[in-house]
């Protein structure tokens, strides 16, 4: 594994000056599982494929088991390891914190960061709700710190050349927007009950997990969202919980599935949906965009790759297209391979962690390709209404959440 220190001397900010020093920013990670494994990985990653990038230091990592957070510091290359997350917050060689915990542990620890100034990544969904998220944007816009929420997708290729055609007009005027999120982890009736069945712990179960994707990427497409009504369904109400001698059961509180009608304040129609109950699909997320004059197509499981079709093509030739999304015209692709050399699930988020220190680094905006604790806000907001029209049997304004 390449360590971000190898990477220190030698290469140069490019952009600036060839014989000047890189700047470091020490990171602090909270959470050592998929999330911090991932986000780890792109700390180390994007200082040697971007040779202007600012260089992340590994300054610690926190959890709460100390084998298993004192095994990942050394696995990962942190400094030191936490099992108190206020500690690591509070840190003097931290100044960026990076929140990959449940998601109770979302706002704690990014207020008190907002507090000390320092600046902030925060996993999805920002809050469990949009009260949550509300004040957790209040607290960094307050501080004045830069922020995002991994909404990684965003940084996809192929997903950035989507909102390039629709914003030049290559579909015509956009009508519909459909996207849907589809998995199946949890479908044995022996899956644990863990946090991400509960709603105290984690707030919604699909919806705010893989659906939140969905929603954040049709904002980020097509615009905000005007109002929404949907329905949920719980497949498996009890889940037995791990580490008791005796079988006991948890009682499932979220939701296994979601689907969602969406109004955009541009006129657009669409359709939101997520499940980890679709047997045989392990991470399908599939968008449709349909305009006037043609329309596009993203599959995830595919993700170097955008169907295209156009209405102005002629009558015989007319057909969907498939987009190789690896040519050094592409975002981000010239730093990479050569054409047809395909990136991976990790790639984006390379780019997602390059864009915010980048920002913080040049002080420059983190929107509108990043997505900021607003657009999680906004997200959150999206969900709630969602939820809450399941109880009204009615639309409901996002705003009014």
């Amino acid at each position: 594994m390449i360590k971000s220190e190898d990477i220190v001397s030698g290469n140069r900010n490019l952009k600036e000056d060839p014989k000047a020093p890189r700047k470091e920013f020490g990171v602090g990670m909270l959470g050592y599982s998929f999330m911090g494994k991932a986000h780890t990985n792109a700390f180390i990653q994007f200082p040697f494929i971007f040779p202007d990038a600012p260089v992340p230091k590994l300054r610690a990592i926190a959890g709460r088991s100390e084998s298993a957070v004192k095994q990942a510091a050394r696995n990962f290359g942190y400094e030191k390891w936490y099992t108190n997350w206020a500690e690591l917050v509070k840190d003097d060689k931290v100044e960026i914190v990076d929140n990959g915990l449940p998601n109770d542990l979302h706002e704690a620890p990014c207020v008190q960061a907002a507090e000390l100034g320092k600046d902030i990544i925060c996993e999805k969904p920002l809050g469990r709700n949009s009260k949550e998220a509300d004040r957790m944007y209040r607290a960094v816009e307050r501080a004045g710190v830069k922020n995002i929420v991994g909404y990684n997708y965003r940084f996809i290729p192929a997903i950035r050349l989507a909102r390039q055609f629709i914003q030049e007009g290559r579909i015509g005027k956009v009508i519909e927007f459909r996207a849907a999120y589809l998995q199946d982890w949890i479908m044995d009736p022996e899956f644990p009950f863990v946090w991400r069945v509960q709603k105290s712990l984690a707030g919604s179960g699909a919806l705010g997990d893989i659906g939140s994707h969905v929603i954040d990427l049709g904002r980020f497409l097509i615009g905000d969202i005007d109002q929404t009504v949907g329905m949920t369904k719980t497949f498996i109400d009890e889940r037995p919980i791990p580490g008791t001698s005796e079988r006991r059961m948890g009682k499932v509180d979220v939701d296994d599935c979601f689907i969602a009608l969406l109004k955009f304040k541009s006129g657009v129609i669409g359709s939101v949906e997520a499940t980890r109950f679709a047997a045989g699909r392990k991470n399908y997320q599939r968008i449709e965009i349909h305009g006037l004059e043609g329309s596009l197509s993203f599959n995830l499981e595919r993700l170097n790759e955008l169907e295209y079709y156009s209405r102005n093509d002629g009558p015989g030739e007319r057909g969907f297209r498939t987009i190789s999304v690896t040519e050094p015209i592409h975002p981000y692709y010239k730093n990479w391979w050569p054409p047809g050399h395909v990136i991976g699930w990790e790639h984006p988020m390379v780019h997602e962690m390059y864009h915010f220190f980048t920002a913080v680094a040049e002080d420059k905006p983190v929107e509108p390709f990043g997505a900021t604790f607003y657009d999680g806000l906004m997200a959150d907001r999206v969900a709630d209404a969602i939820l809450k029209s399941v109880q009204t049997g009615k639309w409901e304004d996002p705003e009014a959440q």
